[in-house]
């Protein structure tokens, strides 16, 4: 059976990006759980959740949120679970966002995908899942394939119109 991923938002107001994430994780049949915590404002439920998460059936939380970002971190901090970050664009065109979620200290990583890159954080958490789920991994590569044939086929209909 398939772990979960969790999706913790920072703030409802992130919800517009992170159901991309949310979209992708369920077209692939994964069971997703999303809350809103914030590191500031609710630091002991973020915490607890992320100390439960492993054993609440979780194999991977990608955590959004914008300006201090301090989200990601926050739960890398109290658990083993692989963490994906998604910055949001908020302030400074999401680069004090960006900052606050990569620059992590030694022995608490927090991989971290581009600001608003919530598909990509979804695309990165199934990867992970499929490490140990043969059909995840076989659903990818055919996504993978699809998407090299598309750009074949763009490719295709520029030199077409490039050779009038």
């Amino acid at each position: 059976m398939l772990k979960k991923v969790a999706v913790i938002m920072g703030s409802d107001s992130d919800w517009d990006i992170v159901k991309k994430a949310v979209d992708c994780l369920k077209e692939y049949g994964i069971e997703t759980e999303v809350h809103v915590m914030s590191a500031h404002r609710t630091p002991a439920e973020a915490c607890a959740f992320a100390k439960e998460a492993k054993k609440n059936g979780f194999g991977v939380i990608i955590a959004a949120a914008g300006m201090a970002a301090h989200l990601g971190g926050v739960l890398a901090a109290h658990t083993t679970l692989p963490v994906i970050g998604i910055p949001i664009k908020s302030s400074f065109d999401g680069l004090d966002a960006l900052l606050a979620t990569v620059q992590m200290p030694s022995g608490i990583p927090v991989a971290t995908v581009a600001v608003n890159g919530a598909k990509n954080a979804a695309i990165l958490a199934l990867e992970i899942l499929a490490v140990s789920d043969e059909p995840l991994s076989e659903k990818l590569e055919k996504m993978k394939e699809d998407m090299a044939e598309e750009v074949r086929k763009k490719d295709a209909k520029l030199q077409q119109e490039v050779n009038k």
